[in-house]
């Protein structure tokens, strides 16, 4: 509901929506946490900081597909140590994930919507998909991992 968006078409612009919303609801739920409530786990739930670095590295996986190319090394080592013991600032995550969303925007914005039916394939068993279909996992993925950070934050805010 936010209208068009300019230079995207409008069978695309679903995916800009979701980054948009990523961006905005991440800050504004993530903005009062120190770094310690940021990798909390209240509960035993996943701490908020791996959700937002989760969505950059799936999101950056998911664009390798889209283009039809398969992981790097470095995308595979990175995806290895995606929930390791470093704990990067909100500032980095943030950015990191604006960087990645960006990335992702400039080669949505050049596809062709003739390809959207164009066969892809996902990961190392090579599920069949589409480019529709990694466009809207991609927007898909994005907000049920944008939801469980501001679960895990607004619990990690209540610690004392």
């Amino acid at each position: 509901m936010r209208g068009p968006i300019a230079g995207v078409d409008p069978l695309l612009a679903p995916l800009f929506y979701s980054f948009q919303m990523a961006r905005e609801d991440l800050a504004l739920h993530t903005a009062a946490l120190s770094q310690a409530k940021l990798w909390a786990r209240p509960f035993g739930l996943t701490p908020a900081g791996f959700h937002i670095r989760h969505i950059a590295g799936s999101t950056d996986r998911l664009l390798t597909y889209l283009q039809g190319r398969e992981l790097t090394a470095a995308q595979l080592a990175a995806m290895e140590t995606e929930s390791g013991a470093d704990e990067p600032t909100r500032a980095q995550l943030l950015e990191d994930l604006d960087k990645v969303f960006r990335d992702a925007e400039a080669v949505v914005r050049a596809l062709d919507t003739a390809t959207l039916a164009d066969a892809r394939t996902v990961g190392r068993k090579r599920l069949p998909t589409t480019v529709i279909g990694l466009l809207t996992h991609m927007a898909e993925h994005t907000q049920r991992h944008v939801g469980q950070a501001i679960a895990a934050a607004k619990l990690a805010a209540a610690l004392p």
